[in-house]
């Protein structure tokens, strides 16, 4: 079978299964669309160790700098509008995170990004999400989660691809 083919059907088959953890046995622990972003982001810098090392520590560092912004948002005010305030403290937690990547092992500035839009989202839009939690209703830690297990099944679509592409 043609390696396309191949890491096809891998990526087929283990994204039903991420699919059926995140429904079933971790669901509440496992976001599958934050999964499939880091999956997606471990191929496309390169599908390789160093790209699940960046995928995951880059992400995870983007996670927590908007877990930073929604922190400061929500519970610091100096008398701006919300909407004011807000562009502000996701600016500066964005250029932050940006920065990051003088430090080789937050170089992914995509991951970052990613990880922060999903903590983000995460965030605003999770039914009881509570960012000073410390347990599976806090954004950061429900997408870093999150992040770790779909840049994992990113490693092993390409293992199983390359098995499949030999035969």
């Amino acid at each position: 079978m043609t390696s396309l083919v191949a890491l096809s059907v891998s990526i087929g088959v283990l994204g039903a299964i991420a699919t059926w953890l995140a429904l079933g046995p971790l669901s509440g622990f496992y976001i599958v669309w934050v999964g499939f972003i880091a999956w997606a982001t471990f191929f496309a810098t390169g599908g390789n160790n160093e790209a699940l090392k960046t995928t995951i520590v880059s992400g995870i560092w983007g996670a927590v700098c908007a877990w930073v912004a929604l922190l400061v948002i929500g519970n610091v005010s100096i008398g701006l509008d919300t909407p004011i305030w807000g562009a502000i403290v996701v600016g500066v937690t964005v250029l932050i995170l940006c920065l990051g990547a003088h430090v080789d092992a937050l170089k992914n500035i995509p991951a970052g990004v990613y990880g922060y839009a999903a903590t983000a989202g995460v965030g605003l839009l999770m039914q009881g999400a509570d960012v000073t939690a410390v347990g599976f209703n806090n954004p950061l830690i429900v997408v870093s989660v999150s992040i770790v297990i779909g840049a994992v099944f990113g490693l092993l679509s390409g293992k199983l691809a390359g098995v499949l592409g030999k035969g």
